[in-house]
């Protein structure tokens, strides 16, 4: 499967092909023969052989080509119950009727981190690429072509960094020198100018490539979307299972299982609208690793699941506010210096 652990640390450290809370996925989706079950992020296979391995059949989607295609032994092996899509995960109702179960795993893959080529890490040099789908606006567009401002705002809610002004300021005035093409480049440049204290696990420029990827892949929107077409998508008592690594991506699906296992009323002010009835009934809390998982895979200590299951009522309108999404510059920022 796609190995995301921390993503603090994913941007330098070592990254494995470990399947986070595989077992915890396993019992909240509790897939069985005859089940059809919808893995929207494919990555290296992992939870998809393990659903196979249960006698039900999976879709699996991925929109990096190179998911697919290293995935096809697997559809060959799994004799018909795995078909696989090149597809982003905000579509997965497009790929099936119904389904018996969706499980998501969010973020980058490890598969995506181990080729410097792709420009994920910083831990070898590659182009600043970070595209997921290996098409449309690349981390280098972003870095070299949006004003300071703009790049101020994704570097602080989407990496959350606390020295995004001046990380932004410093971009905007070396790229007038010499554009940022290189992941080492940029990773150096961050480092030199905020400073590394000795000690610092986390390298400098970790929230800032955290931040890129986030932006440029639109993950929280994707994130978003896909999980009103899981709504859309599951049957009454269908299960979704979703595990997040980072506070940004927990509090869109923490928000998203709240508001739809609760019963939504039409305003006081427009009483002709009919009460909705919840959509989803939640499976308890956020379920965390163990400490046999995090003595194996340490990266799974920021790993979290939510999961729920399917109510008989129909699905709501897609309403992003329930998301809490933040403002942020569009593509129409390129350009811009």
């Amino acid at each position: 499967m796609a190995d995301h652990g921390d993503d603090l640390d994913a941007a330098g450290g070592p990254a494995r092909h470990i399947p986070v809370l595989l077992t915890e996925v396993l019992g909240a989706l509790a897939p069985k023969p005859g089940d059809l079950l919808i893995d929207g992020t494919f990555g290296a296979g992992g939870y998809a052989r393990a659903i196979l391995d249960t006698g039900a059949s999976v879709v699996a989607i991925d929109r990096d080509p190179d998911a697919i295609e290293a995935g096809r032994v697997l559809e060959r092996e799994a004799d018909g119950r795995l078909r696989l899509v090149q597809a982003p995960f905000s579509t997965l109702d497009a790929h099936s009727d119904a389904a018996d179960g969706v499980v998501l795993d969010i973020g980058v893959s490890s598969m995506q981190l181990d080729q410097p080529d792709r420009g994920f890490s910083f831990r070898a040099d590659g182009p600043l690429d970070m595209r997921m789908a290996q098409a449309g606006m690349s981390a280098a567009d972003v870095v070299n072509q949006f004003k300071a401002g703009d790049l101020a705002r994704i570097f602080g809610f989407l990496g959350e960094e606390r020295h995004a002004g001046r990380i932004a300021r410093m971009i905007e005035a070396r790229r007038q020198k010499r554009p940022f093409e290189r992941t080492l480049d940029l990773a150096d440049a961050i480092e030199t100018h905020i400073g590394r204290k000795p000690g610092d696990k986390i390298h400098p420029a970790t929230r800032v490539f955290q931040a890129l990827r986030i932006f440029v892949n639109d993950e929280l929107g994707e994130l978003a979307k896909a999980l009103l077409a899981a709504e859309r998508v599951l049957k009454p008592g269908g299960r979704l299972a979703v595990v997040t690594f980072h506070s940004l991506e927990d509090r869109i699906v923490k928000r998203f299982m709240s508001d739809r296992s609760e019963q939504a009323a039409g305003s006081r002010h427009m009483p002709q609208l009919a009460v909705q009835a919840p959509t989803f009934r939640k499976l308890g809390g956020g379920v965390t690793a163990g400490e046999v998982e995090l003595a194996a895979n340490p990266r799974s200590r920021s790993a979290r699941l939510r999961a729920a299951v399917r109510a008989d009522a129909a699905a709501r309108d897609g309403d992003f506010s329930v998301f809490g999404l933040p403002r942020l510059p569009g593509p129409g920022a390129m350009g811009e210096r």
